[in-house]
């Protein structure tokens, strides 16, 4: 008989986000005429730019023709796209990479979750707490997060961030196979400066540790101060692993396009001590489980590089970010604590009186007719917090921000 894969049982039954919409509906049922706000979950709001659906129609018409027509294109991406790639979110940082160093990939929740299959299940794993749930998921499915036990797995060292620490995560006082790091941070929206970035770089090489490094939201950064790519500091390309996503800097949640660089000096250890690029690993995984992304999305990735595309998605991160500094403006005058919104597209808002996340979620959602997100699903220190997200329109942004108001 088939056996299932038991570690799947050991997931919490539903996902955040799925446990988010369960109560929403459930109360919009009941309250037929409420008129809710939602600042929960994270898609975006505006429409695609110019640059990038003139982009799409033209490769749409490519396709219509023999001498145009795209079928399986290459595992790792068109050179068009990856060269593009180098030149403009790289080259001006001083970074150096070569074209097969890029992966194209279908957004970065996937390669965040799939890169795990190239390293031991028996890897030690370290998270900033708290952290984007898929992290945690993906290795749990495969083993290596052990059993859960108060929110906590017992495989998974959990660094907290929390107002306390300034959002700044400890160095582990031991050594750690595998690092996750995201910045800037969802759900916090806080940053790390390239002095504190240093130190993990610099903890990596010593301990022989990999980073996983998600910067999604690095076009969301304000602070010219503020790194975008861990490769900006020293010694990172022989210890981590660079995701990109196109889902939130361009609006591109429903066309799915993004990148991972997986530099050539990246190695893991064999049992004997060998040491094993990762690059060609990937790709090898790349050429087995993924058939590429598709032509039309990496043209439509390809147009937001040009002049036009440049200053439309501008324009669009500004939108969300207008709408950041309202909810930070509103809410602090509310006397309430909160973070992030600065440098990133979310704001973490600390519940009044330590009240419990979805407590405070429940409350915010009968009372004012919003949407959060409850802290604590992303990790055991979001306890007594609710993320915020700046994706709305501004219309219903400041319908919230009123609401919260009269509330509060």
């Amino acid at each position: 008989m088939a056996l299932v894969n038991e570690h799947f049982l050991k997931l919490p039954d539903n996902y955040l986000f799925a446990d988010v919409a369960k109560k929403v509906n459930a109360f919009k049922v009941s309250h037929p005429n409420a008129n809710v706000v939602s600042l929960g979950i994270g898609d975006v709001t505006q429409p695609l730019c110019p640059a990038v659906t003139e982009a799409m129609h033209r490769a749409v018409d490519e396709m219509t023709t023999p001498e145009g027509f795209h079928g399986y294109g290459p595992e790792q991406g068109y050179p068009f796209l990856r060269e593009t790639i180098i030149k403009h979110d790289f080259l001006p940082r001083g970074i150096h990479l070569d074209p097969s160093e890029i992966f194209v990939n279908d957004g970065a929740k996937s390669d965040t979750g799939n890169i795990q299959e190239l390293v031991r299940w028996d890897n030690s794993i370290g998270v900033t707490d708290p952290i984007y749930p898929v992290y945690i998921d993906s290795n749990v499915m495969i083993g290596r997060a052990g059993e859960i036990k108060d929110g906590r797995w017992s495989n998974v060292i959990y660094m907290p961030c929390t107002a306390e620490n300034h959002f700044i995560p400890q160095l582990p006082n031991h050594r750690v196979d595998i690092i996750y790091l995201c910045y800037p941070n969802n759900p916090t929206g806080t940053v790390l400066s390239k002095e504190e970035l240093r130190k993990w770089v610099n903890y990596a090489l010593k301990n022989d540790t990999l980073i996983f490094y998600d910067a999604a939201y690095e076009a969301y950064i304000q602070d010219p101060d503020i790194p975008h790519s861990i490769y900006e500091i020293k010694g990172a390309r022989k210890v981590a692993i660079e995701f990109h996503s196109y889902s939130k800097t361009a609006g591109f949640t429903g066309v799915r396009c993004g990148y991972t660089v997986v530099p050539k000096e990246v190695t893991a250890s064999t049992l004997d001590g060998k040491r094993v690029a990762l690059n060609p690993l990937w790709y090898r995984r790349q050429c087995t489980k993924f058939n590429g992304t598709s032509y039309i999305s990496q043209r439509a990735a390809e147009a937001i590089y040009t002049p036009e595309g440049k200053e439309q998605v501008k324009k669009a991160i500004a939108y969300y970010m207008d709408n950041a500094r309202t909810m930070r403006s509103t809410l602090t005058s509310l006397g309430l604590k909160v973070f992030g919104g600065e440098n990133a597209p979310y704001i973490w808002l600390k519940t009044p009186k330590g009240e419990d996340s979805w407590r405070f979620f429940e409350q915010m959602l009968y009372n004012a007719h919003v949407v959060c997100t409850p802290g604590v699903g992303f990790g055991p220190s979001g306890q007594g917090y609710v993320r915020l997200t700046a994706f709305g329109s501004h219309e219903d942004c400041a319908e919230a921000m009123e609401r919260l108001k009269k509330w509060i």
